[in-house]
């Protein structure tokens, strides 16, 4: 009876386009209200409680990282390498913006605010190039995935807190997947240039011109250096890298490329507050939420019903899949991993898979989201970005979302895709 009402209400709030946080707590609330005596008072408890988190506060440092390095100058940096290794390719600019927003992925930990650091510059180059707006902001969109798949990664940080996991061992997991997703939708915009006569933007990469953009770029390259050098090397905690990372992005945009200032240094404290205002507005319910559930049993009735559909762990993965991509639909990929994270795992963990590689797994579904209609994020950024509508970028990504599912199923069923470095580190 309490899951009929939680998720009906959730359905229903989420339906009637009510932002994801205030769904939340008002599904919550309303089923506390219902079904349990305990006073609403505890909802406001859970809540304060859940952000009193020290993890936690690697979040808005990154979201400030990653604006302080889109204002300063930085990704435009990425870019001119990007443009340097693969621009002459056939189909060279939209490669030339999945690899910009893998570099920058190694920076920000965010899906949006790699599409939008590297979409306003590379969607105008794009279209200059004669490439359809559509499909350059769709490449735009589904490269910025992998801003939260390679580290550092925002919703692994958020998964590490509610399921207890290592954020080390999870910023390890994303190297390989994101670097390997990032190859597939390389593949993808070869083969649609080649198609529709796309031209490519530069001469041969020459040594020169290489070291050259590696030169301005290599003040970029180190931040991921830094910080996971950093992480796994003991010296600082993940919060305590983002951190550093903020003190870097500002020190380089200010002194060495000279574009931070005091107005471009207001608008990135800007952008972060209000990103970092409904984040953690949204963590905080979720949490509420989570906590609910774990007193109304929840979890362990939905892991008895997947255990009873099969106890095969390939069927049981196939299942959590699809039940993710769908999700991933409707759910922010922060909040999903907060409601489903205590709902999932214990099943998971049942069938013998590391929590670490479910976590993968889950992030990588819910990153396939920010690229689904209706909710797609990273849609909804690129369409502003670009001006281009979302009917348009939708029908273009459509490929772009297969090769991802494609590379899914890889990391899914091929453990080692992910955990072969993990298990090197823990050995180490």
């Amino acid at each position: 009876m309490e899951a009929l009402i939680l998720f009906g209400l959730l359905i229903v709030l989420i339906a009637l386009s009510i932002p994801i946080g205030i769904t939340l707590g008002l599904a919550t609330a309303v089923s506390f209200a219902l079904t349990s005596d305990i006073p609403l008072v505890i909802l406001a408890q859970k809540s304060f409680s859940a952000l009193d988190s020290f993890p936690l506060l690697a979040i808005p440092f990154f979201i400030l990282a990653g604006a302080l390095m889109s204002y300063g100058g930085i990704s435009k940096r990425l870019v001119a390498l990007a443009e340097a290794l693969v621009g002459f390719i056939v189909g060279g600019l939209a490669m030339v913006t999945v690899l910009a927003c893998m570099f920058f992925a190694a920076i920000s930990g965010s899906g949006p605010a790699t599409v939008s650091a590297i979409g306003s510059f590379m969607i105008p180059a794009m279209r200059e190039r004669k490439y359809a707006g559509a499909f350059a902001t769709a490449v735009t969109a589904a490269a910025g995935t992998i801003g939260v798949i390679i580290p550092p990664s925002i919703p692994f940080v958020i998964y590490a807190v509610v399921s207890g996991a290592s954020v080390g061992e999870l910023f390890i997991a994303g190297v390989v997947p994101g670097v390997l997703i990032g190859i597939a939708l390389m593949v993808v915009c070869y083969f649609t240039a080649r198609k529709r006569g796309y031209q490519s933007s530069a001469e041969p990469p020459s040594f020169a011109r290489v070291g050259k953009a590696f030169r301005e770029a290599v003040w970029a390259l180190i931040v991921p250096i830094i910080i996971l050098g950093g992480i796994y090397g003991g010296i600082f905690t993940p919060t305590e890298a983002a951190v550093v990372a903020v003190v870097y992005s500002v020190f380089i945009g200010k002194f060495v490329y000279r574009e931070l200032d005091f107005k471009t240094l207001y608008d990135a404290l800007k952008d972060a507050v209000l990103v970092n205002g409904a984040t953690s507005f949204m963590i905080g319910l979720s949490m509420a939420f989570a906590a609910y559930l774990s007193m109304a049993q929840i979890p362990a009735m939905m892991g008895e019903w997947l255990l009873s559909v099969s106890s095969s762990p390939v069927t049981t993965l196939m299942i959590i899949n699809v039940f993710l991509l769908i999700i991933g639909c409707f759910v922010d990929n922060i909040a999903a991993v907060i409601i489903l994270t205590p709902i999932l795992l214990p099943v998971v963990t049942q069938l013998g898979i590391d929590p670490v590689h479910f976590g993968l797994i889950m992030t990588v579904n819910l990153a396939v989201g920010f690229i689904t209609p209706p909710y797609g994020i990273n849609l909804f950024v690129g369409s502003a970005v670009s001006g281009e509508s979302i009917e348009d970028i939708s029908r273009e990504v459509m490929p772009l979302i297969a090769v991802m599912i494609l590379c899914l199923l890889l990391f899914t069923y091929v453990p080692q895709t992910s955990m072969a470095l993990v298990e090197l580190f823990r050995h180490h």
